[in-house]
């Protein structure tokens, strides 16, 4: 796939040919600061900068910053290190001079080529070529060394800049739908406080509304990358897929143990409940409303979490959700109340929606505008 105006061959150059690679001097967590100069750390490239393009640098230090390394314009940088090779096969440009790049960082310096260009070709169809170079289990290290033999193919520099312009643009729709969805979230927040912060009702325990089920625990060799059913456990995204399940869609679920634990979640179909997942079953539907019961409970996530215990994999106790307060209004007051809060969860199912049908365009043209 290729824009009409150009038709020459792209060239296939290996990274030492067309760049001088180098590695960044250390900054560590603790010498960030509010104030200082702005810096990038290795572990900001995939948890800080979304893009392929640095649109702003967020951390800032004020250490003594003569011997440290600064970016020039137009660098791509690679992380050296993280928790799985394909954390670490990310590339990011700085297209700004002067910025203090940390000490776990492969620095790109490009003689020719665009590094915006070069950055959404690293992430798209050279991403498992790079992820493939990283040694290491716990942790995975990727060297300079090993990445100068990486292959990329590279047209004229007109062609590079038009294909950044399409890319960027895509980026920044994704950035703005992101930020709608944030905000809604906000909405939803402050809608929740004036509903549930000054209603009056009934307080009863969570165990007098709903039964408390805890999962069962699956193997790890038996998850699949795809199936019928997703199985939640811990965290707050699905753990793997499944060809079976063992709860009813239409269920509230409690993120037993692990750093998100309490996380509370409404599941709309059918899924596997593991060892780290608790689910709830409405004891008596007629007075209670799964529906209202989630967003109370939604509400309540923070003061739920605070229920955990232990440090190295905390975790939530059966016992203690049992006893965790619940306002239940009147069945019609709780059908009010859902209604007012199914329309924006309805707006921001569709702004993630449309976000997700984006992200999905822009991994169709990593892989169609790149050899």
């Amino acid at each position: 796939m290729r824009f009409p105006e150009f038709t020459e061959e792209w060239k296939e150059e290996r990274l030492s040919k067309i760049a001088e690679l180098s590695k960044g001097v250390g900054i560590s967590k603790e010498q960030l600061s509010e104030d200082g100069e702005p810096c990038i750390l290795y572990g900001e490239l995939y948890t800080k900068y979304k893009s392929e393009i640095i649109h702003k640098v967020i951390s800032k230090t004020n250490i003594e910053s003569s011997n440290l390394k600064r970016s020039k314009r137009n660098d791509v940088i690679i992380p050296c290190s993280g928790e799985t090779a394909i954390d670490i096969a990310v590339a990011r440009c700085v297209p700004f001079d002067n910025i203090l790049l940390g000490g776990d960082l492969n620095i790109i310096r490009l003689h020719k080529d665009d590094g915006a260009f070069m950055a959404y070709q690293l992430n798209g169809k050279r991403k498992i070529d790079i992820a493939k170079l990283a040694q290491g289990v716990s942790v995975v290290h990727l060297y300079g060394e090993n990445i100068k033999a990486i292959k990329t193919y590279n047209p004229c520099l007109q062609e590079q800049q038009k294909i950044v312009k399409l890319l960027s643009m895509l980026d920044e729709r994704i950035e703005v739908q992101n930020k709608i969805i944030e905000d809604l979230k906000k909405l939803k927040s402050a809608i929740y406080q004036e509903i549930f912060g000054s209603l009056v009702a009934q307080t009863l325990e969570l165990g007098q509304v709903a039964e408390i089920i805890k999962g069962k625990q699956v193997n790890g060799t038996e998850l699949l990358e795809q199936g019928e059913y997703y199985v939640m456990n811990g965290g707050t995204t699905p753990s793997g897929w499944l060809n079976r399940y063992n709860t009813e869609a239409n269920t509230i679920s409690i993120s037993e143990g692990g750093n998100s634990c309490g996380y509370v979640q409404y599941n709309t179909s059918r899924y596997w409940s593991g060892g780290h997942c608790y689910s709830l079953r409405i004891l008596h539907p007629q007075e209670t409303l799964d529906l209202y019961l989630y967003h109370f409970l939604k509400w309540q996530e923070d003061n739920i979490m605070a229920l955990r215990i232990g440090s190295g994999l905390p975790n939530i106790q059966k016992k203690d959700l049992l006893r965790f307060p619940v306002i239940l209004p009147v069945i019609n007051k709780q059908k009010s109340i859902i209604s007012i809060l199914s329309v924006i969860d309805a707006k921001m199912a569709c702004d993630i929606l449309l976000t997700e049908h984006y992200v999905i365009q822009k991994k169709y043209l990593l892989r169609k505008l790149f050899i």
